[in-house]
């Protein structure tokens, strides 16, 4: 069975830098994968994604430039690299993966597996 473990969550000061890892358990093949993210008291939201690949990412607005989603499919590992942070970036970080299609896009639907999340918190 497919499953998906994250690490790298802590506190880090605005300005800083922090790498996710979501470690992929069960399978060795390529998937789309993505990251979402809940901030305190509000929806879930898209962060970025990247098709089964690698070809092609996308980001939200809000992290666009800051923020690049990559995988490493020898080991099995998709990570967010999450440079000059804000405050409004603290938030408890998924990873999901689309076992059908070559790109989920933005939205939860497409996601089959998710991962229990990690925490990030960034401080002023």
């Amino acid at each position: 069975q497919v499953h998906l473990v994250e690490s790298g969550g802590g506190s880090v000061q605005a300005g800083g830098s922090r790498r996710l890892s979501c470690v992929v358990g069960g399978t060795t093949g390529r998937y789309a994968m993505a990251w979402f993210r809940r901030p305190p008291g509000k929806e879930r939201e898209f962060v970025a994604c990247v098709s089964f690949d690698s070809e092609e990412t996308r980001y939200s607005s809000s992290v666009r430039g800051r923020f690049t989603i990559y995988k490493d499919d020898f080991r099995t590992t998709l990570y967010l690299q999450m440079n000059d942070l804000k405050p409004e970036d603290t938030a408890i970080y998924y990873c999901a993966l689309d076992l059908e299609g070559s790109l989920g896009g933005n939205s939860e639907d497409a996601y089959d597996v998710w991962g229990q999340g990690t925490r990030v918190t960034v401080s002023s």
